[in-house]
């Protein structure tokens, strides 16, 4: 309101000031601490005086989370992002405490989201969004009051529209049977967890309440149950760490994977020790602790690679300069925004990408400003000021100290805001209720209402439990509807006539798939445009975009029978990126209500049509930009699949040379008894052995294939009014297919780019032979002698006939 009023700056700052949770740097005073060398804040500035700022900046929070809902309707990506899902924080802060964790301590205190309010974010999330995974994030997804009665809420309302459920930060005790049982129904194959450190001494310094045993039966849980993943996240570098401590990384990874063979499983699961290098915090016990020099982690890296090729266990490890750099910006005073400023200046953008990132340029931009970076990376005093002093997180100033000693003792601190004793809360109403013992409190500063916070997490069992009667009750009433609908209606298919057409599955009775993959359904064939921006869609963005537009359509997908079950799609021939097309095709498996009447045959002409149309309506509305659906047609059976009747396409090619030109050489070309087009190509690599163990991959040598384009292509043609060449390649000749970016330089004699090409149609063959487009084409039936083994072949041969 100021600024559009044009009220000066500095009394828009001082308003600003006045406002809790809000800094202004300027109004404060600094100058160098001569026991660290760091830059700290004094005291306020005159303009700070005269602007009454508080002489602490104090933090604020939101005390209660639930009138401040999770959002549900959020920007969707078309191209694959790194968190493709519906994300839903469940609870904000975290009761364990770990040393190094900053989250933890500066969202104190601990607040969790009303149940059924998750519920219903995670679910209109995923229906709005068309996502197939969600996930529930937190500090610590397994500390949460609530978290095995609310996923046994969610669980089922997710297997029904075939959306996996990821669970955030585990820690190895809360992975109880009740709660892998659920989230497999769903399609995990596997979990991710965080013991941190390799060994209990560690695990007592850094407050991480997790034993081996914890571990080991954690494993043993997920692998009883079929699942092949299994990754955990460590952090070497940590204060009184020893070569022990960081062997002891490797060997934890090296138990799981001997528990697992011992279980003599079906096929050995992935095990994956994941490791990144520990940055001291601020406001964390840990933030006086040093950072081990860059040498020193470089060698533990290189121990760790050495034992986990030992040891068969496959290792990932984190780039030790990103976390040198991570270190000094963290722990930074105001004289590294200078530095930061100049390495922008120098082309410092997007440094998370390998491709892009050079160390050199930050060493640089720190030596230009005379800045010695292990003023921030090495041991600080406890009791001198430190840069962030002036911020207060709402914790008693002995608090860190206090737990910064113990860590250096290797005493732990028992978890916040949980009864004395407990390692997770009580999943029930009737033990959350009897239960007598405090709750642990240390007194951090944060003003914590134990008495609340016992009542709310009664409060949330107890409606999770009302939740439950009515999803039960619900279920019982739609069985009785169904069972009554099919008494007074004789005239329903029985699934029995469709013995013969509906294959069984290998998936597990408690699969969310299995019903779904042995169902009834449709196969319905899909003619769209892939037009604008969307032509920059890899094929494999499209694979993945169609089954979210079909979910954001409310039209059930049929899934794929093997263990790792997928919708059942087929579409075209992949286009080059950037290459637009005008009309596609794909062929996908649908659940439809008439699915069943589908499969017996008993659909009219009409009937199918009728369908079509409406499914074509709500794909319409739903599709994402540049992807224009034209006409949905179901297929009939025994007609054939798009992989068999697709046999080539026509394409245009934008030129800018003048038709002239272009006539020329295509005169040129006509003249000449081939088309040769080269192509360069590396065959597949070879495993080499030797004495019996797998060496890495042979190098082979590229070779060079010739194929002659002139048989593959027809129609040769100029359109001067969109100043286009036009062609149709016929992929069913003997032989290589030529690729149309290759046939665009032999006609052209010069490199076409793909975005200035588009696909007109794709080709179907008629049954008189003859090339058309495969929407004109209509039914197309395999030959009568391949349906012996359809039920429906006799009828078949007849309409052949």
């Amino acid at each position: 309101r100021m600024r559009a009023e044009g009220r000066p700056r500095a009394e828009i700052l001082a308003a600003v000031a006045q406002r809790p949770g809000f800094y202004v740097p300027s109004f404060y005073a600094v100058e160098i601490e001569p026991r660290t060398g760091l830059q700290v804040v004094t005291g306020r500035s005159a303009a700070g005086i005269a602007a009454k700022a508080p002489e602490r900046v104090e933090r604020v929070f939101v005390r209660d989370l639930d009138p401040y809902p999770f959002p549900t309707r959020f920007p969707i990506p078309y191209a694959e992002a790194i968190f493709d899902r519906a994300s839903v924080e469940i609870t904000r802060g975290c009761t364990e405490g770990c040393r190094f964790c900053q989250a933890g301590m500066i969202y104190r205190p601990v607040r969790e989201r009303k149940p059924e309010d998750i519920i219903d974010a995670v679910l209109e999330g995923t229906d709005a969004a068309g996502f197939d995974e969600t996930s529930l994030t937190a500090l610590s997804t397994a500390d949460v009051s609530c978290i095995d009665p609310l996923i046994k809420q969610l669980v089922p309302e997710l297997a029904k529209r075939k959306v996996a459920l990821g669970i955030a930060s585990l820690r190895a005790y809360g992975l109880n049977e009740d709660m892998l049982d659920e989230i497999q129904r769903v399609g995990i194959d596997g979990l991710t967890f965080a013991p941190e450190a390799g060994t209990q001494r560690m695990r007592d310094v850094i407050n991480k309440n997790v034993s081996d045993e914890d571990i080991l039966t954690s494993a043993r849980r997920i692998f009883e149950r079929g699942m092949d993943r299994m990754k955990m996240y460590f952090i070497m570098g940590l204060p009184t760490e020893t070569d022990a401590d960081v062997a002891g990384i490797v060997e934890t990874g090296r138990k799981v994977r001997e528990l697992a063979r011992s279980m003599k499983l079906p096929r050995p699961p992935k095990i994956t020790v994941s490791v990144s290098q520990h940055v001291p915090k601020p406001h964390t016990p840990f933030q006086w602790a040093a950072m081990d020099s860059m040498e020193d982690l470089e060698t533990k890296i290189r121990m760790l690679k050495g034992m986990a090729r030992e040891a068969d266990v496959a290792l990932k490890t984190h780039e030790v300069r990103d976390s040198w750099l991570e270190c000094i910006f963290a722990r930074g005073d105001r004289r590294l925004g200078a530095v930061i400023l100049d390495a922008y200046k120098a082309g410092a953008r997007f440094d998370g990408w390998r491709e892009v990132f050079s160390f050199e340029r930050w060493l640089d931009a720190l030596e230009a400003h005379d800045i010695d970076p292990n003023l921030y990376t090495r041991t600080l005093p406890l009791g001198v000021p430190l840069p962030w002093t002036h911020l207060d997180m709402g914790m008693e100033p002995d608090f860190l100290e206090s737990e910064y000693k113990k860590a250096v003792k290797g005493r732990v601190s028992p978890p916040c805001g949980k009864p004395a004793g407990a390692k997770v809360h009580h999943t029930n109403i009737d033990a959350a209720e009897a239960e007598k013992k405090r709750l642990v409190c240390y007194d951090c500063g944060v003003a914590c209402d134990l008495s609340e916070m016992r009542s709310e997490r009664i409060d949330a069992l107890r409606t999770l439990d009302e939740v439950a009667e009515r999803r039960v009750a619900a279920e019982a009433r739609s069985e009785a509807e169904a069972e009554a609908e099919t008494e007074a209606s004789p005239e329903l298919i029985p699934l029995s006539r469709l013995k013969g057409s509906l294959a069984r599955s290998e998936l597990s009775a408690n699969s969310a798939f299995k019903e779904n993959a042995e169902a009834p359904y449709s196969r319905a064939r899909i003619f769209f445009a892939k037009e604008g921006t969307a032509a920059f869609l890899s094929h494999l963005d499209l694979v993945r975009i169609f089954p979210r537009m079909f979910r954001r359509a409310g039209v059930e997908l049929a899934f794929s029978r093997g263990f790792n079950p997928q919708p059942r799609m087929t579409f075209g021939p992949a286009l080059a990126l950037g290459m637009s097309a005008q009309e596609e095709a794909a062929d996908v498996d649908v659940i439809l209500p008439e699915s069943v009447r589908d499969m017996a045959q008993e659909l009219s002409l009409e009937e199918r049509a009728e369908l079509g149309e409406a499914l074509c309506e709500r794909l319409r509305r739903c599709a994402p930009p540049g992807v224009r659906v034209m006409a949905v047609r179901l297929l009939e059976g025994g007609e054939k699949k798009l992989g068999e009747l697709v046999s080539g396409a026509d394409y245009a090619i934008a030129v800018e040379s003048g038709p002239e030109e272009l006539e020329a050489r295509l005169r040129d070309l006509t003249s000449e008894e081939s088309w040769p087009v080269s192509r360069t190509r590396k065959p597949k690599k070879r495993k080499k052995k030797s004495r019996g163990k797998r060496r890495g991959p042979v190098a082979p040598a590229e070779e060079t294939i010739v194929i002659d384009a002139k048989p593959q292509l027809s129609q040769l043609r100029f359109d001067p009014e969109r100043s286009e060449l036009l062609f149709r390649l016929d992929s069913t000749q003997d032989g290589a297919t030529v690729r149309p970016r290759e046939v665009a330089t032999l006609l052209t004699g010069r490199a076409i780019d793909d975005h200035r090409m588009r696909r007109v149609r794709l080709l179907g063959r008629s049954p008189e032979g003859e090339l058309r487009s495969v929407r004109e084409l209509g039914v197309v039936y395999r030959e009568a002698a391949r349906l012996t083994g359809d039920p429906s072949a006799a009828r078949l041969r007849k309409r052949l006939e």
